[in-house]
């Protein structure tokens, strides 16, 4: 934004140059008395944003200054929707107090400073933020000296560093440029800081640019200071890339909150390894945590949360973000949501407390900030209080898992003494303010209660002295009130107001048309003791409201406490979910099982709500048959098969329940799903480059142990080619990724590939055609379409009859044509080479050995076998 040159400027104006010079790209809220006002093109740019009028206040060079304002009361809303256009915002507040009448000292306007700088990535309001999701602030770091482009950048490292200044997380990872954008999927970060030159693909609009360290040396020293610690090494073992990360991150977060660290854990690495890999893509087909229309309410985790806390909605967004590849962690998760739905009545019991249990981490992220007010210090010892009685209901039940036996440990001695300590000094009922007093109860300060009795005495010898004027001056009507600029005073109506005049003991202090007020030497005193008894009370409170602040601040318990709060509460939801329908837990293993009975799509079944019933699917992809062809008609179920397989898959390994009567699962260390493209107009994509695009991910990054879901690769180009397309893809997810997968094609003749691929297993959905007309079973079963029923899809769809019949006859007249006169597809001709199987077969002969069973002359026997599947192979003898 373009900033006028400051000579000439009045003082209040000039204040404002000053300020918006500290931070010239970010709007300035400049409080005026109850207004945040903005000037010039801050104040063109938020008007249009806002839709609120613009007017001006003065001139400037000879020009009027343009102006709008927001009241202060209600800036939280106001600041929300300039955040959600992208905008950062400085706010300046009065760090000096409104002048009282008779001031005598130094003129000119109140001074003001930066107090924070609201960007996506920096909130701490409540209003501000999604209680069910982090707010995260990422910083990416290249190593020292290089960039992100060049020779090496395939196998350049990159640092992450992420933070939510909101709750306390503090976490770092490496990557690669080419896993980068797993990583941004995976975390949706609300704002990132990185290199000018860092491809973020479809999070640019994200970035904010930021100056690293000079040095990793110095990098690490600044994470250590900011943490009280020698070394870095303190906290684990942390690549240079990462300090340099968490060293960006946490200069910005510093510098948003105008110098003020904010409460953040210490650092903690992440090693993607322990995570299931999922690239931007497959997130955005399965609809995870958004929907593809940027909406949350028809997802998998709106599909699943029954969470009944902030925190809880949170957690349960991060383990379906992140579903696990360590299944010792997995099954951990599986017993202790199992033992609480075998323990309902306790479970629901502790659900019912949940429900009161206040935000622990975001109340402790304001207090830490200096924003917090009474009720965030009350939300502590009310999160105290459920943690208490959550570890009572559960402990009366017997043989807890380790995972919640650990929860209760927490939860029952955790903040004992904090606890009693905000029970005695909090009020009952606190205000939302700290300047509305009634904060601290009575009984808990002696000095305190002195001075508020001082006040209350005040008021009651007020009460008895307006009985005594009203009586000596003989005027019923009169009344002792306060005034803002007058103090205490006498106030009596006009007409009786010449009573008093004559008097010498009583001085006119102000007359209206209705009313005259007096005051006397007795009221002004009295006006004197209240008003200091009341500021001496104010700042009392004050100084007992911030020592309790320091104490909870230092109590070491309370991020364990919230972390199992919100475990708690998704254990809990599992629970609940488990025991609401047909639901199991999943068994998970670390071969290549895969196995699911009468699976069901939760996202489509939630959306169903009792309408009609959901008609369940088995997958059996088990090592002999990993790959599934799956063909038949659109609309008959297919996309939604493939989805609920790969959800089952994030389910699984959240740790979650899965959908389904019965699931073995084989970790799968990476999914793909392509499952619906579209095109990518902004980078100048179509359809088809963006399918090539994912498929060329797919069979670059997967492996044995992979997932792939995938739909109609090929169908964006020429049928040959297309076929063509399709036919490689399908061999190299067999043959060479030897991954488990399920492919879905209008290509029936794929199917003739499982006469040369063995493990391939053609399926379709079943179809009935009933009067000319077809009916979708949704049914998964063993075969081959015979056809595409395509026109029968257009009537469905609502094309008029006479185009539907048209298009029957043509296809009739093709059909035959193509029978009597085409000869089969190149690709298809008796003479074409055969798929090279013989590794194939060499390595399901040598799994299949059992060393401990065999006789010396079986075993003699294996050899020989084995032996000429591999000269086979060198041969190419298996090729003929």
């Amino acid at each position: 934004m373009t900033i006028p040159s400051a000579e000439g400027a009045t003082p209040a104006m000039a204040q404002w140059f000053a300020l918006k010079s500290e931070h010239p790209d970010a709007l300035l809220f400049f409080r005026m008395g109850d207004f945040y006002e903005l000037f010039f093109a801050d104040a063109q740019a938020a008007a249009s944003a806002l839709d609120i009028a613009l007017t001006h206040r003065g001139t400037h060079g000879g020009q009027p200054i343009p102006m709008c304002g927001v009241p202060y009361h209600a800036a939280s809303a106001y600041l929300a929707r300039l955040i959600r256009r992208g905008f950062r915002v400085a706010v300046a507040e009065q760090t000096e107090a409104a002048r009282k009448p008779g001031h005598t000292g130094p003129k000119g306007p109140l001074a003001r400073a930066i107090v924070r700088v609201i960007s996506p990535g920096t909130l701490t309001e409540d209003e501000l933020l999604d209680a069910g999701r982090h707010n995260l602030l990422l910083a990416l770091a290249t190593p020292p000296g290089r960039g992100a482009r060049g020779a090496a950048r395939s196998s350049q490292v990159i640092g992450a560093a992420w933070i939510d200044i909101s709750t306390g997380v503090f976490e770092t990872a490496t990557t690669t440029p080419a896993a980068l954008h797993d990583v941004l999927g995976r975390l949706d970060p609300a704002e990132i800081l990185a290199p000018p030159d860092l491809d973020l693909g479809d999070y640019a609009d994200r970035r904010a640019t930021e100056m690293p360290p000079s040095s990793a040396d110095k990098a690490r020293i600044r994470v250590a200071d900011a943490f009280g610690a020698g070394s870095l090494d303190a906290f684990g073992d942390f690549t240079d890339e990462e300090a340099i990360a968490a060293a960006v991150a946490l200069d910005y977060a510093r510098r948003s909150q105008a110098g003020k660290m904010p409460r953040l854990s210490s650092p903690r690495h992440q090693d993607s390894g322990d995570t299931l890999g999922l690239d931007p893509a497959t997130r955005a087909s399965l609809d995870i945590l958004r929907a593809r229309d940027g909406g949350a309410e028809h997802t998998l985790f709106a599909a699943v949360n029954r969470t009944v806390t902030g925190a809880g909605a949170r957690l349960l967004a991060q383990w379906l973000a992140a579903p696990l590849t360590d299944r010792r962690r997995i099954i951990a998760r599986q017993d202790g949501w199992l033992w609480l739905a075998g323990h309902a009545d306790a479970a629901a019991s502790v659900v019912s407390t949940l429900r009161r249990a206040p935000d622990l981490n975001r109340a402790l992220g304001r207090l830490a900030l200096g924003r917090g007010q009474p009720r965030d210090a009350a939300a502590i010892g009310t999160a105290l209080d459920v943690a208490r009685v959550a570890a009572d209901i559960l402990g009366k039940a017997p043989d807890a898992p380790p995972e919640i036996a650990t929860a209760l440990e927490t939860l029952r001695t955790g903040g004992r003494d904090l606890q009693a300590l905000l029970a005695r000094a909090l009020s009952a009922e606190p205000p939302a303010r700290l300047d509305d007093g009634g904060v601290i109860a009575p009984g808990f300060d002696a000095a305190l209660d002195e001075e508020r009795a001082l006040c209350t005495d005040s008021r009651q010898i007020l009460a008895g002295l307006q009985t005594e004027y009203a009586a000596r001056f003989g005027l019923n009507s009169l009344k002792i009130r306060h005034h803002a600029q007058l103090g205490y005073i006498i106030e009596v109506p006009i007409a009786a107001a010449d009573r008093l005049r004559e008097r010498t003991d009583v001085t006119l202090r102000q007359g209206t048309a209705s009313l005259a007020r007096f005051s006397t030497d007795e009221l002004v005193g009295l006006d004197r003791r209240i008003t200091e008894a009341a500021e001496r009370a104010a700042t009392l409170e004050r100084q007992i409201f911030t020592r309790l602040v320091a104490t909870i601040l230092a109590e070491p318990t309370l991020e364990a406490i919230a972390r199992e709060l919100a475990t708690l509460d998704v254990l809990a939801a599992c629970a609940h979910l488990a025991s609401a329908g047909r639901w199991c837990r999943a068994v998970i293993t670390d071969d290549q099982d895969f196995v699911l009975e009468a699976c069901r799509h939760p996202v489509v079944e939630a959306a169903l709500d009792g309408r009609g019933a959901f008609t369940p699917n088995d997958c059996d992809l088990s090592p002999e048959r990993r790959v599934m062809l799956l063909t038949g008609p659109n609309m008959a179920g297919k996309s939604t098969f493939l989805r609920q397989t790969a959800l089952a898959i994030i389910l699984a390994q959240a740790g979650l329940p899965v959908p389904a009567d019965r699931a073995r699962i084989g970790i799968v260390d990476r999914l793909f799903s392509r499952v619906g493209a579209a095109d990518d107009l902004a980078r100048g994509r179509s359809t088809f480059m963006v399918e090539m695009t994912e498929t060329a991910a797919i069979l670059n990054q997967g492996g044995p142990r992979s997932m792939v879901v995938v739909d109609e690769i090929g169908r964006g180009t020429a049928t040959l080619d297309g076929l063509a397309i399709a036919w490689a893809t399908l061999e190299a997810l067999h043959s060479t990724l030897r991954c488990r997968a399920i492919f879905a094609t209008h290509f029936h003749e794929l199917a003739e590939l499982a006469e040369t691929l063995p493990r391939l297993s053609p399926h379709t959905m079943a179809v009935r055609d009933w009067k000319g007309r077809i009916v979708f079973a949704h049914q998964v079963v063993a075969g081959t379409a015979r056809r595409s029923w395509g026109v029968h899809v257009a009537r469905l769809a609502g094309v008029p009859e006479p185009v539907v019949q048209r298009a029957n006859r043509l296809l009739a007249a093709l059909e035959k044509e193509h029978d009597r006169a085409r000869a089969p597809l190149p690709l298809f001709e008796t003479n074409a080479p055969a798929m090279d199987t013989t590794s194939d077969r060499l390595r399901v002969t040598l799994a299949e050995l059992d060393p401990d069973a065999l006789t010396p002359r079986a075993a003699l026997e294996a050899i020989y076998t084995l032996r000429k599947l591999a000269l086979e192979e060198d041969t190419g003898l298996g090729r003929s």
